[in-house]
Parts: C-alpha cells; sequence; structure tokens
C-alpha cells in the first residue's frame, strides 16, 4: 500500500463547538455534512459517518421527490429544499411528501 494512504474516508473525526452534538444529528464539515454516530460533548471530538443514507429531519411543508437535491438549514436543524442560505447535503433517497418530517438523504453526493 502507498506510504501517504490515511483511510477509507467514509468516517471522519470532528470537534463540537460550544454545544454537545447528539447521535444521529447532522453535523455541518465546512460545505459538507455528516452525522454523528455516538454523543459528542462540548468541545470534544467524536466519529461522523460522511456516506450513507440516513433518516433526517425535514421542512414539513416540503414535498420531495426521489433525487431532488436538499440542503441543510442549520438555523431551524432541517432539510429543505430550498438551496438560497442553505448547504448542500446530498439528495432524497426517497420520495417525502409534504407534510412529513424525515426524509431520506443520500448526503454528500
Amino acid at each position: 500500500m502507498a506510504k501517504n494512504y490515511i483511510q477509507e474516508g467514509e468516517i471522519l473525526t470532528v470537534t463540537a463547538g460550544d454545544s454537545a452534538i447528539v447521535s444521529g444529528a447532522v453535523v455541518l464539515i465546512g460545505e459538507r455534512v455528516g452525522i454523528a454516530l455516538a454523543d459528542i460533548p462540548a468541545l470534544g471530538a467524536g466519529s461522523a459517518s460522511v456516506t450513507g443514507v440516513w433518516a433526517v429531519a425535514k421542512l414539513g411543508t416540503d414535498a420531495v421527490a426521489q433525487g431532488d437535491l436538499l440542503y441543510w438549514d442549520a438555523a431551524n436543524s432541517r432539510m429543505t429544499a430550498t438551496a438560497a442560505g442553505n448547504t448542500l447535503a446530498g439528495f432524497a433517497a426517497a420520495p417525502a411528501a409534504a407534510g412529513t418530517t424525515f426524509v431520506h438523504i443520500k448526503i454528500n453526493a
């Protein structure tokens, strides 16, 4: 193996800010997202998955078709179909009707 290989890159170490991060929460990593794999204490480090399909909160009024781009609305801690002011997070792995509050998202794709 090449001497400069680090890791597969599916799981990265992230550091929490002033607030703790709960397991399963979306974590902003610059212009990408991850999903915390365990609770991360405030100012502590922990693991986040940066690949896969996850069930994540979404704006209840959004109707999402499979394949639609989804954006992380950090101010409201949910996915939305609205790009303006939000971070591209991936695409809908399955449709999610208006009135539902969760969407299956393929993150970072």
